[in-house]
């Protein structure tokens, strides 16, 4: 069983940007996917980001800003979040899965909050 730890979250001014950082009790190189989602009050948890099966995937909405990458050695995948522009505070949760037969493991979430 893996445990997912996220952090980096917080207040931002609007155009900043943020680092989020997930970190895994185990290592990440083997993992089928591992990335990150989001939830906003009142909407649904939306995928942000994730790599899988050696390939990156980004939703339509911040493929432009946001960038994911990964450091094996840490276990650690990482967010960036650019040009952040005022919205409403959403959690962002780091989501991983060992192979296609296992079940989803979240970590704790971390919230984000653009605002002056």
């Amino acid at each position: 069983q893996v445990e997912l730890v996220e952090s980096g979250g917080g207040l931002v001014q609007p155009g900043g940007s943020l680092r989020l950082s997930c970190t895994s009790s185990r290592s990440i190189s083997v993992i089928f996917t591992m990335g990150w989602y989001r939830q906003a009050p009142g909407k649904q948890r939306e995928l942000v980001a994730r790599f899988t099966g050696g390939s990156t995937n980004y939703a339509d909405s911040v493929q432009v800003r946001f960038t994911i990458s990964r450091d094996n050695a840490k276990n650690t995948v990482y967010l960036h979040l650019n040009s952040l522009n005022p919205e409403a505070p959403a959690v962002y949760s780091c989501h991983a899965r060992r192979d296609p037969s296992d079940v989803s493991v979240w970590g704790q979430g971390t919230q984000v909050t653009v605002a002056s």
